[in-house]
Protein backbone atom coordinates (compact mmCIF):
# COMPACT_ATOMS: atom_id res chain seq x y z
CA UNK A 1 0.00 0.00 0.00
CA UNK A 2 1.18 3.52 -0.80
CA UNK A 3 0.72 6.80 1.03
CA UNK A 4 -2.75 7.50 2.34
CA UNK A 5 -4.84 10.19 0.64
CA UNK A 6 -8.23 11.09 2.14
CA UNK A 7 -10.88 12.61 -0.13
CA UNK A 8 -14.11 14.22 0.99
CA UNK A 9 -16.41 15.26 -1.84
CA UNK A 10 -18.23 18.55 -1.56
CA UNK A 11 -21.98 18.06 -1.33
CA UNK A 12 -22.77 20.63 -4.03
CA UNK A 13 -20.96 23.25 -6.09
CA UNK A 14 -21.87 25.95 -8.60
CA UNK A 15 -19.81 26.10 -11.77
CA UNK A 16 -19.84 28.06 -15.05
CA UNK A 17 -20.79 26.38 -18.32
CA UNK A 18 -18.25 24.14 -20.09
CA UNK A 19 -15.81 24.26 -17.18
CA UNK A 20 -13.02 21.76 -16.72
CA UNK A 21 -13.44 20.29 -13.25
CA UNK A 22 -10.31 19.54 -11.27
CA UNK A 23 -10.18 17.51 -8.08
CA UNK A 24 -9.77 20.63 -5.92
CA UNK A 25 -13.03 22.00 -7.39
CA UNK A 26 -15.14 19.12 -6.12
CA UNK A 27 -13.34 17.75 -3.06
CA UNK A 28 -11.36 18.44 0.09
CA UNK A 29 -8.04 16.61 0.14
CA UNK A 30 -5.96 15.51 3.12
CA UNK A 31 -2.54 14.04 2.38
CA UNK A 32 1.16 14.70 2.46
CA UNK A 33 1.66 18.30 1.30
CA UNK A 34 3.65 17.27 -1.78
CA UNK A 35 1.07 14.69 -2.82
CA UNK A 36 -1.80 17.08 -2.15
CA UNK A 37 -0.35 19.76 -4.41
CA UNK A 38 0.23 17.15 -7.10
CA UNK A 39 -3.18 15.51 -7.17
CA UNK A 40 -5.43 18.50 -6.48
CA UNK A 41 -5.01 19.65 -10.10
CA UNK A 42 -5.99 16.25 -11.53
CA UNK A 43 -8.53 16.64 -14.33
CA UNK A 44 -11.83 14.95 -13.39
CA UNK A 45 -14.55 16.01 -15.81
CA UNK A 46 -15.29 18.33 -18.70
CA UNK A 47 -18.74 19.92 -18.47
CA UNK A 48 -20.52 19.56 -21.82
CA UNK A 49 -23.46 21.37 -23.39
CA UNK A 50 -25.60 18.23 -23.21
CA UNK A 51 -25.15 18.12 -19.42
CA UNK A 52 -27.75 20.90 -19.16
CA UNK A 53 -28.04 22.28 -15.62
CA UNK A 54 -26.89 19.49 -13.30
CA UNK A 55 -23.89 17.16 -13.23
CA UNK A 56 -23.51 14.45 -10.59
CA UNK A 57 -19.98 13.16 -9.94
CA UNK A 58 -19.59 9.86 -8.09
CA UNK A 59 -16.71 9.04 -5.75
CA UNK A 60 -16.17 5.72 -7.54
CA UNK A 61 -15.45 7.49 -10.84
CA UNK A 62 -13.23 10.04 -9.11
CA UNK A 63 -11.10 7.40 -7.37
CA UNK A 64 -10.84 5.38 -10.58
CA UNK A 65 -9.40 8.42 -12.37
CA UNK A 66 -7.00 9.14 -9.54
CA UNK A 67 -5.74 5.55 -9.38
CA UNK A 68 -5.07 5.60 -13.11
CA UNK A 69 -2.86 8.65 -12.61
CA UNK A 70 -1.32 7.63 -9.27
CA UNK A 71 -1.42 3.84 -8.82
CA UNK A 72 1.07 4.00 -5.93
CA UNK A 73 -1.29 5.99 -3.69
CA UNK A 74 -4.02 4.61 -1.42
CA UNK A 75 -7.19 6.72 -1.79
CA UNK A 76 -9.77 6.67 1.00
CA UNK A 77 -13.18 8.28 0.71
CA UNK A 78 -14.91 9.98 3.64
CA UNK A 79 -18.15 11.92 3.66
CA UNK A 80 -20.61 12.21 0.74
CA UNK A 81 -20.40 9.75 -2.15
CA UNK A 82 -21.57 12.25 -4.77
CA UNK A 83 -21.02 15.88 -5.68
CA UNK A 84 -23.88 17.75 -7.32
CA UNK A 85 -22.61 20.43 -9.69
CA UNK A 86 -25.11 23.09 -10.74
CA UNK A 87 -24.04 24.42 -14.13
CA UNK A 88 -24.35 28.07 -15.07
CA UNK A 89 -26.07 29.14 -11.85
CA UNK A 90 -25.45 32.79 -11.09
CA UNK A 91 -26.91 34.92 -8.33
CA UNK A 92 -28.68 38.00 -9.67
CA UNK A 93 -30.03 40.94 -7.73
CA UNK A 94 -33.84 40.68 -7.66
CA UNK A 95 -35.82 43.34 -9.49
CA UNK A 96 -37.58 45.78 -7.19
CA UNK A 97 -40.81 45.60 -9.20
CA UNK A 98 -41.00 41.79 -8.96
CA UNK A 99 -40.12 41.80 -5.25
CA UNK A 100 -42.75 44.47 -4.61
CA UNK A 101 -45.38 42.54 -6.57
CA UNK A 102 -44.65 39.30 -4.67
CA UNK A 103 -44.68 41.17 -1.34
CA UNK A 104 -48.06 42.74 -2.20
CA UNK A 105 -49.58 39.38 -3.16
CA UNK A 106 -48.29 37.73 0.02
CA UNK A 107 -49.47 40.64 2.16
CA UNK A 108 -53.00 40.53 0.73
CA UNK A 109 -53.14 36.72 0.80
CA UNK A 110 -51.92 36.43 4.39
CA UNK A 111 -54.27 39.23 5.49
CA UNK A 112 -57.26 37.49 3.89
CA UNK A 113 -56.21 34.19 5.50
CA UNK A 114 -56.01 35.73 8.98
CA UNK A 115 -59.36 37.50 8.58
CA UNK A 116 -61.10 34.38 7.30
CA UNK A 117 -59.65 32.34 10.16
CA UNK A 118 -60.91 34.85 12.74
CA UNK A 119 -64.31 34.88 11.08
CA UNK A 120 -64.51 31.06 11.12
CA UNK A 121 -63.69 30.83 14.82
CA UNK A 122 -65.92 33.87 15.70
CA UNK A 123 -63.00 35.72 17.27
CA UNK A 124 -64.93 38.98 17.64
CA UNK A 125 -67.73 37.26 19.53
CA UNK A 126 -65.18 35.52 21.76
CA UNK A 127 -63.52 38.84 22.60
CA UNK A 128 -66.91 40.46 23.26
CA UNK A 129 -67.86 37.61 25.59
CA UNK A 130 -64.48 37.77 27.33
CA UNK A 131 -64.95 41.52 27.81
CA UNK A 132 -68.39 40.88 29.36
CA UNK A 133 -66.98 38.24 31.73
CA UNK A 134 -64.22 40.58 32.92
CA UNK A 135 -66.13 43.86 33.12
CA UNK A 136 -69.83 42.94 33.23
CA UNK A 137 -70.53 45.36 30.36
CA UNK A 138 -71.44 44.65 26.74
CA UNK A 139 -69.18 46.33 24.19
CA UNK A 140 -69.27 45.52 20.44
CA UNK A 141 -65.67 46.76 20.05
CA UNK A 142 -63.54 45.83 23.10
CA UNK A 143 -60.47 47.67 21.81
CA UNK A 144 -58.49 47.10 25.02
CA UNK A 145 -58.48 43.39 24.02
CA UNK A 146 -58.37 43.73 20.25
CA UNK A 147 -55.43 46.14 19.96
CA UNK A 148 -52.99 44.13 22.17
CA UNK A 149 -54.16 40.96 20.43
CA UNK A 150 -53.36 42.44 16.98
CA UNK A 151 -49.93 43.64 18.15
CA UNK A 152 -49.21 40.26 19.72
CA UNK A 153 -50.21 38.51 16.50
CA UNK A 154 -47.62 40.51 14.55
CA UNK A 155 -44.90 39.99 17.18
CA UNK A 156 -45.70 36.28 17.25
CA UNK A 157 -45.15 36.02 13.49
CA UNK A 158 -41.80 37.81 13.81
CA UNK A 159 -40.69 35.42 16.57
CA UNK A 160 -41.98 32.41 14.61
CA UNK A 161 -39.99 33.27 11.47
CA UNK A 162 -37.01 34.49 13.56
CA UNK A 163 -36.33 37.48 11.29
CA UNK A 164 -36.81 41.23 11.31
CA UNK A 165 -36.20 42.06 7.65
CA UNK A 166 -32.67 40.65 7.06
CA UNK A 167 -31.68 40.54 10.74
CA UNK A 168 -31.93 37.21 12.55
CA UNK A 169 -33.22 37.38 16.13
CA UNK A 170 -31.21 34.37 17.33
CA UNK A 171 -29.08 31.59 15.86
CA UNK A 172 -31.87 29.03 15.65
CA UNK A 173 -33.24 28.37 12.14
CA UNK A 174 -36.83 29.38 11.51
CA UNK A 175 -39.43 26.72 10.61
CA UNK A 176 -39.45 28.08 7.07
CA UNK A 177 -35.67 27.63 6.77
CA UNK A 178 -35.97 24.07 8.11
CA UNK A 179 -38.65 23.22 5.54
CA UNK A 180 -36.57 24.74 2.72
CA UNK A 181 -33.56 22.71 3.90
CA UNK A 182 -35.62 19.50 3.96
CA UNK A 183 -36.96 20.23 0.48
CA UNK A 184 -33.43 20.88 -0.84
CA UNK A 185 -32.20 17.60 0.69
CA UNK A 186 -35.05 15.65 -0.94
CA UNK A 187 -34.34 17.39 -4.25
CA UNK A 188 -30.63 16.51 -4.03
CA UNK A 189 -31.45 12.89 -3.15
CA UNK A 190 -33.78 12.66 -6.14
CA UNK A 191 -31.11 14.08 -8.46
CA UNK A 192 -28.53 11.57 -7.15
CA UNK A 193 -30.97 8.64 -7.42
CA UNK A 194 -32.02 9.65 -10.94
CA UNK A 195 -28.39 9.99 -12.01
CA UNK A 196 -27.55 6.53 -10.62
CA UNK A 197 -30.49 5.02 -12.53
CA UNK A 198 -29.32 6.70 -15.75
CA UNK A 199 -25.77 5.41 -15.17
CA UNK A 200 -27.05 1.85 -14.74
CA UNK A 201 -28.96 2.11 -18.04
CA UNK A 202 -25.84 3.40 -19.76
CA UNK A 203 -23.80 0.51 -18.37
CA UNK A 204 -26.40 -1.99 -19.59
Amino acid sequence: MGDQVYIRLRHKIKIPKEKKLLLKDIAYITANENWRKLIENTFIYQVKKEDKNIVVLDIYSVIRILRNHHPNLDFQSIGPNQTIAYVGVSSKNPRIFIVGLIWLLLFIGSGMTIMNFHYDVSMQEVQQHLHFLLTGNNDPYPLWLQIPYSIGLGLGMILFFNHVFKKRINEEPSPLEVEIHKYQQELDNYVILHENEMSKKDDD
